[in-house]
């Protein structure tokens, strides 16, 4: 999972193209799961950038079907919230999203409180960069390269609402 920036139009942006005037741009947030092994799109969500990236997750954890398995959800460190945690536990996914450098355990209240003290213990014993490599936190690289594919498309999409 991941997040990027994208431009979109907005009213009168072709008029100041055109003729010159304010360079007021207006920007939208995409969130974006991607399949690393078969980098398909699996889960898009489009929302204004006061947004985070933290409370997209379990929507588009919605948007792919219960009767097909989630391996393990790769983020990086914004995803790293109790509400992310517990929606990808409800998939019965693997949490890749490494917690600060200070983080202290959660009270074991839940199963994605559970696994991410499991990952925080991990981090602390074998040290951040060892537990990146062995929990192949690294590809989350994936998503981010699939990121500017999407991005090509630029203004060849257009949508009223």
């Amino acid at each position: 999972m991941d997040s990027t920036g994208i431009k979109a139009e907005g009213a009168g942006e072709w008029n100041a193209r055109k003729q010159g005037g304010s360079n007021r741009r207006i920007w939208r947030k995409m969130h974006i799961g991607i399949d690393e092994e078969m980098l398909e799109v699996r889960a898009v969500g489009v929302t204004t950038t006061n947004v985070g990236d933290a409370p997209m997750l379990p929507e588009l954890l919605a948007q792919i079907p219960l009767d097909q398995n989630i391996g393990s959800v790769t983020a990086e460190g914004a995803y790293a919230t109790r509400v992310c945690h517990d929606a990808i536990a409800a998939r019965n996914a693997h949490a890749v999203i490494p917690s600060r450098k200070n983080a202290k355990p959660w009270k074991p209240t839940s199963a994605g409180a559970i696994a991410r003290n499991e990952a925080v213990n991990a981090s602390r014993y074998l040290g951040r960069a060892l537990w990146q490599r062995l929990s192949g936190y690294h590809r989350r690289s994936r998503v981010e390269t699939k990121v500017p594919c999407v991005k090509l498309l630029g203004q060849s999409l257009m949508a009223r609402d």
